[in-house]
């Protein structure tokens, strides 16, 4: 990988100019951590340090991000992973970045320069639909307007982009591990209560749209309304009634498909509901 050499000729102590870590929690990514690689690797201002936050992978993720010269670091899930990967950056700005986000080459040059003239803390950035479906382009439109309609009541931030000052990331305590859900919501909450939060405008991050593609729009529309009314009420999401998967993504084609509703989920979902009732009422019998 091509990293800023500035972050290891120099001590900590020693520089003139802020260094940026970027931290990937991943689990089993093999599909999508590449990509990503590649488009950090053509940054006009490359990182200085790029760390990869890995949950047990059991499909190459850890060996591809060895052999292109990444840190690798135990992980755990998103906030688990992001604070271990912060933990142990050296940078004094961190860049919470997730596999399956392909910033522009100018991505991190524009981003940089907006955040210390706006002397933000912790930012986010628009989003951008990382194909061509113009429902992915009609869906990255939609959540727009909704983070900008929402930041005076409740500020978000997506956890697959987010950059923070380090030392904004450790007076918050880093993200919050004993959620479940939306502790990226919870991130950006709190980071607005400790320094200066904002949107970045100069720049948009393009991010696959594969949980829609597998989950069906409807599906995982109704599991980010759940997640939304616990935020606008600031109530932290400890335990969540339905299934969010992490790590169970295949290829980016496998996934190009916008269907309202997933049916396939929806009968996975159905056994396992039929096959927990059919238990409780053995059990119930049985006594």
């Amino acid at each position: 990988m091509k990293t800023s050499e500035y972050l290891q000729e120099t001590s900590l102590k020693g520089r003139s100019k802020q260094c940026l870590t970027v931290v990937i929690p991943t689990l089993n990514e093999i599909e999508y951590l590449p990509h990503l690689l590649d488009a950090l690797d053509a940054q006009t201002r490359l990182p200085d340090e790029i760390i990869v936050a890995d949950a047990g992978s059991t499909d190459g993720t850890v060996e591809i991000a060895r052999a292109r010269g990444v840190r690798i670091v135990t992980g755990g899930l998103p906030a688990v992973g992001r604070n271990a990967g912060a933990r142990a950056a050296e940078g004094d700005l961190l860049l919470f970045l997730d596999a399956d986000v392909v910033p522009l080459h100018d991505f991190i040059a524009r981003s940089l320069e907006e955040f210390e003239r706006k002397e933000y803390d912790v930012t986010t950035c628009l989003i951008a639909a990382l194909d061509e479906n113009p429902m992915d382009k009609i869906i990255s439109a939609g959540t727009n307007l909704y983070f900008w309609v929402i930041q005076p009541v409740s500020p978000h931030a997506p956890g697959f982009c987010i950059l923070s000052r380090r030392i904004t990331h450790e007076k918050m305590g880093g993200f919050d591990e004993s959620l479940t859900l939306s502790e990226d919501i919870d991130y950006a909450r709190r980071a607005k209560r400790h320094g200066k939060f904002g949107i970045l405008t100069s720049t948009r991050i393009p991010v696959s749209m594969r949980r829609v593609g597998k989950e069906g729009l409807v599906g995982l529309g109704l599991k980010y309304a759940w997640c939304e009314m616990y935020a606008l009420v600031g109530k932290p999401v400890r335990v969540a009634p339905f299934e969010y998967e992490f790590g169970t993504f295949g290829p980016p084609h496998a996934f190009t498909s916008r269907a309202l509703i997933n049916k396939s989920a929806i009968h996975r979902r159905w056994k396992k509901l039929r096959y927990r009732f059919e238990d409780l009422a053995a059990k119930y019998m049985s006594n």
